[in-house]
């Protein structure tokens, strides 16, 4: 536990610049990017990655997603390649992520790759967290600030309440935007969407002309986000729902007479930024919850992607 509890810093320069001071110490901080709060920590310190994994109740086979500021940082870690540069040209800074090799001299912990020989890489889009990856200039491993398997953050005060004096600092600078984590594509070898995201399938297919592979459940973890169960609330998710049942509360998508409604206009955009503040809240009523049918088109691909893996039995 943090001796003085968890700081709570403004998204000003003082606080951006206290906050790349506390990473330089090895001290985990919890940052806005623009799809969830991320837990920052030295990419490069095996120390500092190793309290990621303890904060969160993290597997250490599970990887990491090391973020940088910029494509010229990202590429003093990886092999860069042709597709990495269509990729990067259309999507960064934003919500997509690369799995890429390691260069020979790349310096990351081994505990931010789970021991691999690939590294997930991202430029976030926020500016906050930008301000942060440039003051810091050096690679920050950063999965959801979370305990592990739970309901991402969307807000500090979800941060707050999963990870409050387990951390060094929290930088609150709102809730964030696109709200579901950034979309994974494997470019190690055939192109390979590890997890759907913030940037639909059909933009990274038109981008690179092909169509991408796709991770089969059940195989080894090459990116985070993979584990069957995750993004999971406390009580039980049931999918598919017309209506509530006995004690459910019903989160809806477009014109439904629900409890709580992603997106009343049926904008899987809307949906996508409220999902995790959706699930909190209604995770906080403490009864099951029934969620009613969303398309799975778009975005539409990845909230469902989050909702089965919600619904889906605990990992013990």
């Amino acid at each position: 536990m943090i001796p003085n509890g968890t700081l709570e810093l403004s998204a000003d320069p003082t606080g951006i610049a206290q906050a790349a001071d506390l990473l330089r110490q090895g001290l985990l901080v919890a940052f806005p990017t623009e799809t969830v709060y991320g837990l920052g920590g030295d990419a490069r310190n095996g120390e500092a990655v190793a309290n990621i994994y303890a904060a969160k109740g993290r597997p250490s086979f599970n990887p990491l997603i090391a973020h940088v500021a910029s494509v010229e940082a990202a590429q003093r870690f990886v092999q860069w390649s042709d597709q990495a540069e269509a990729l990067a040209h259309a999507f960064w800074p934003g919500p997509l992520t690369l799995v890429l090799p390691l260069r020979a001299d790349h310096g990351v912990s081994s505990l931010v790759t789970a021991g691999l020989d690939t590294l997930a890489v991202r430029v976030p889009a926020h500016p906050t967290a930008r301000a942060i990856l440039t003051a810091f200039d050096g690679p920050v491993a950063a999965p959801s600030a979370n305990p592990s398997g739970q309901i991402s953050p969307t807000t500090a005060d979800h941060v707050r309440a999963g990870l409050d004096g387990r951390i060094a600092a929290i930088l609150n600078d709102g809730p964030c935007g696109v709200g579901l984590e950034s979309t994974i594509v494997g470019l190690a070898g055939e192109p390979t969407l590890l997890r759907p995201g913030g940037v639909a399938l059909d933009q990274i297919e038109h981008v690179l002309g092909t169509e991408l592979h796709h991770h089969q459940p059940g195989g080894i973890l090459t990116a985070p986000g993979q584990l069957q169960s995750h993004y999971a609330p406390d009580s039980p998710v049931r999918l598919e729902a017309d209506q509530a049942q006995g004690d459910e509360v019903l989160l809806g998508f477009g014109a439904l007479d629900c409890d709580l409604n992603l997106s009343p206009t049926g904008n899987l955009t809307e949906a996508a930024a409220n999902l995790f503040a959706a699930l909190h809240k209604l995770n906080d009523t403490g009864r099951p919850i029934a969620v009613s049918p969303i398309p799975s088109v778009g975005l539409g691909v990845a909230i469902n992607d989050r909702l089965r893996r919600a619904a889906a039995p605990r990992d013990s």
